[in-house]
């Protein structure tokens, strides 16, 4: 049996030509952080080309699926929405003219809360998001298929770790209701 060479990324080829001018520096933070940038990036690559295949926008994906994940009715305020996207209210509001064009979501004024907007799927938005969701995780499925059920579960756990550490916390991950 051969014992296999091991693999070298371009972060291996940064981090040696720093040790070459500068070994004084412990390079040790750079592969560590040049290669989660790394990994986003050609992650989001494969997210965005993968959602194409269906005409859709990765942003256009995650309003989307904010709000089929939120449960029936799959209907969250203006606030909600763009606080579980992330987003500020000035993008959301472009996003959703877009996603009200295409006849994806629906927009109305709250009738217990005048000053409140809601954001509800319409039928086919529903329809497609569920058609999507399977689609997105079986292309985040081809994306990881290098790494065993084990390493990704290790991985997991350290990325959380590194997000918690950088003041990423969740309100409840569970299901709001």
């Amino acid at each position: 049996m051969t014992e296999q060479q091991p693999q070298h990324d371009g972060v291996d080829r940064i981090t040696a030509q720093w040790r070459a001018v500068r070994p004084d520096l412990d390079t040790s933070p750079m592969a560590v952080i040049g290669r989660v940038s790394r990994a986003s990036r050609l992650l989001e690559r494969g997210v965005k080309e993968n959602l194409a295949v269906h005409g859709i926008e990765p942003w256009e994906f995650d309003v989307l699926a904010t709000l089929l994940r939120s449960g029936p009715p799959h209907v969250l305020t203006a606030g909600e929405l763009s606080s579980a996207a992330m987003v500020s209210s000035a993008a959301l509001t472009n996003r959703i003219d877009h996603l009200v064009e295409k006849g994806l979501v629906d927009r109305a004024v709250d009738p217990a809360h005048r000053r409140r907007v809601l954001i509800s799927l319409t039928d086919s938005g529903r329809e497609l998001t569920n058609r999507l969701v399977e689609h997105h995780l079986a292309g985040e499925e081809r994306q990881l298929a290098g790494l065993t059920t084990a390493e990704r579960d290790q991985l997991t756990g350290l990325l959380r770790r590194l997000l918690v550490t950088l003041g990423d916390h969740a309100e409840d991950p569970g299901p709001r209701r």
